[in-house]
C-alpha cells in the first residue's frame, strides 16, 4: 500500500535539497506536485486541497536549522500534516458488561465476513480475549458456512444460525449464548448492504438498537479510493459508526482511502487488513503510516509483528546450537525462510526499515513470489542426512532432489550458495561484537555510492 504515493513524494521532496531556505518561490512547484500526488493516489480533492494548504502556512518562511536541511524540514512538516489528516490512533473500546458487542456493517464484497474471522482472532491472540462470532447474514448463500470455517481456522466459538431464522432472532439467540458461555467479546457480521436500500438500511439500524454495540465498525474495501470515505460517510449518516476497517490494503497501491476516511468521516481507521491469512489483521497507526509513506520506515510494527510471529523457541534453539560451535544446517535455513514468510517474505520487512523503500522494490523485482517456496521445496526434497552435511550433495543427487521438487539443477546450485552464506554470516555473529560489527557493514553497503542489496 502508498508504493505510488511514496515514490512520488519521494522524488518530489528531494527537489528541496540544498535551499537554504524555504520560501513561496521555492516550494510553490513542491506542493503542486504533492497535490498532484495526492489526487493521484485517490484522495478526495477536499482532502488533498487542505492539506497543501496547512503545509504551506507551515513551510513557508522556516528557517532552516544548522543541522537539517530544508529538505527535512519539509519533510517533518508532511509527516505531521499525513498523521494529521489520519487522526490519532484509536483502539476498540471494550470497556462495558460482557459480552462486548461489535457490530460489523458494509457494501456487499467488502469482506466483512473474513474481517469479522480476522478480528476475532486478533482479540483473542493480542488481547487475549474469549470471542464468539455469529452471522446475522440470511441472504448471501454460504455465508453462514464461511464464517464457520473461518471461526475454527481462528480457534474462535462460532454461534450457529440458519438462513431460514430473522437477523434479530440469530442476534438476540446469540447474546444469550454468549452470556452463558462467558465470551468477553460477541462479533456480529452482518449482510452485506447498499447505502440506497432503504430496506436493509432500516434492518441494520433496527438490529443496532437491539444490540447497544460497543463498536459499530463499517468494512470498506480500500480499493475503491475516495468513494470509500464517501460511502462511510453514508452509512454514518444512518449508523452511528465509531470506526473503520480497511480492506485488502495489500493491493491497492495508492492509499487514498486511508488519507481521506477520517477527514470525510470524522471516525478513526482502527484497523487494516493486509493480507488473506488468518492473522493478517493490523491496528491503524497514522504515525506508522506516515513514516512509511515518507520512506521513514515502520520498526515498531515490525518489532511487534516479531514478538507475534517469530517462533521464540526455535530462535533460541539455534542460538543455543550456533554458539556450541555447530553449524547452520539447511533444516536451520528452511526454518529462516518460514520465519520470513510469516513475517511477510523479505520485501514485507524491508519495507518496514527506515530508507528501505527502493531497496525493498529491489528485492521485490529480484525476488519472484514463490522464490522461497521454491526454496522450501528443495530442502524438503533433501534427505535429513543431506540437510545436515550439505557438503554430501553431489552431482547425482543434486539430479535426483531437482526432479522431487521441480526445479532445475542450477536452483540447487543458488540455494547451497545462499547457504554458504548464510553460514557464514551465522558465524560471524558467535564472535564478540559479531552482531555490531555486521550492523555496522550493512549501513555502511547502504549509505555508500552504489551500495545496495547483495544479489543472493
Amino acid at each position: 500500500m502508498f508504493e505510488s504515493l511514496a515514490d512520488r513524494l519521494g522524488a518530489t521532496l528531494s527537489s528541496l535539497t540544498g535551499k537554504s531556505r524555504l520560501t513561496e518561490e521555492n516550494i510553490q512547484g513542491t506542493l503542486r506536485e504533492v497535490r498532484l500526488a495526492l489526487l493521484e493516489a485517490d484522495v478526495a480533492l477536499s482532502v488533498a486541497k487542505d492539506f497543501v494548504e496547512q503545509v504551506s502556512i507551515r513551510a513557508v518562511g522556516q528557517e532552516v536549522s544548522s543541522s537539517l536541511s530544508p529538505g527535512q524540514v519539509f519533510v517533518k512538516i508532511v509527516n505531521e500534516e499525513l498523521v494529521r489528516i489520519m487522526g490519532e490512533a484509536e483502539g476498540l473500546n471494550l470497556n462495558t458488561q460482557p459480552p462486548a458487542i461489535i457490530l460489523l456493517a458494509g457494501l456487499q464484497g467488502a469482506g466483512k465476513t473474513t474481517s469479522a474471522a480476522k478480528l476475532a482472532y486478533w482479540l483473542k491472540k493480542r488481547e487475549k480475549k474469549s470471542v464468539m462470532v455469529v452471522s446475522a447474514d440470511v441472504y448471501r448463500p454460504a455465508a453462514i458456512d464461511q464464517l464457520r470455517t473461518l471461526a475454527a481456522e481462528a480457534e474462535v466459538t462460532f454461534c450457529e444460525s440458519s438462513p431460514d431464522q430473522k437477523p434479530l432472532d440469530i442476534v438476540r439467540s446469540a447474546v444469550d449464548q454468549a452470556k452463558k458461555q462467558f465470551a468477553d467479546v460477541l462479533i456480529v457480521d452482518t449482510a452485506g448492504r447498499l447505502h440506497v436500500d432503504e430496506a436493509m438500511m432500516a434492518e441494520i439500524k433496527q438490529l443496532h438498537d437491539v444490540l447497544s454495540p460497543a463498536e459499530t465498525l463499517f468494512v470498506v474495501d480500500s480499493m475503491t479510493g475516495q468513494d470509500a470515505a464517501n460511502t462511510a460517510q453514508s452509512f454514518n449518516e444512518v449508523l452511528p459508526l465509531t470506526g473503520v476497517i480497511l480492506t485488502k490494503t495489500d493491493g491497492d497501491a495508492r492509499g487514498g482511502a486511508a488519507l481521506s476516511v477520517r477527514s470525510i468521516t470524522g471516525k478513526p481507521i482502527k484497523f487494516m487488513a493486509v493480507g488473506e491469512t488468518i492473522d493478517a489483521l493490523d491496528a491503524f497507526y497514522p504515525d506508522r503510516i506516515a513514516g512509511r509513506i515518507l520512506g521513514m520506515g515502520d520498526v515498531l510494527s515490525l518489532i511487534e509483528e516479531a514478538e507475534q510471529k517469530i517462533d521464540k523457541k526455535k530462535a533460541e534453539k539455534l542460538a543455543r546450537k550456533i554458539k556450541k560451535g555447530k553449524k547452520f544446517d539447511l533444516e536451520d535455513f528452511r526454518d529462516q525462510i518460514q520465519q520470513m514468510n510469516n513475517m511477510g517474505g523479505i520485501t514485507g520487512m524491508l519495507d518496514k526499515l527506515p530508507g528501505m523503500g527502493k531497496a525493498a522494490q529491489a528485492a521485490q523485482d529480484k525476488m519472484s513470489d514463490n522464490m522461497f517456496g521454491q526454496m522450501e521445496a528443495i530442502i524438503n526434497s533433501m534427505t535429513p542426512g543431506e540437510r545436515h552435511y550439505p557438503d554430501s550433495i553431489n552431482g547425482s543427487r543434486k539430479k535426483r532432489i531437482a526432479g522431487g521438487s521441480g526445479t532445475q539443477i542450477q536452483d540447487i546450485n543458488r540455494l547451497l550458495k545462499q547457504h554458504k552464506q548464510m553460514q557464514k554470516m551465522m558465524k560471524k555473529l558467535t564472535k564478540k561484537g559479531g552482531m555490531a560489527n555486521m550492523m555496522r557493514g550493512m549501513g555502511g553497503m547502504m549509505q555508500s555510492p552504489g551500495g545496495g542489496m547483495p544479489r543472493g
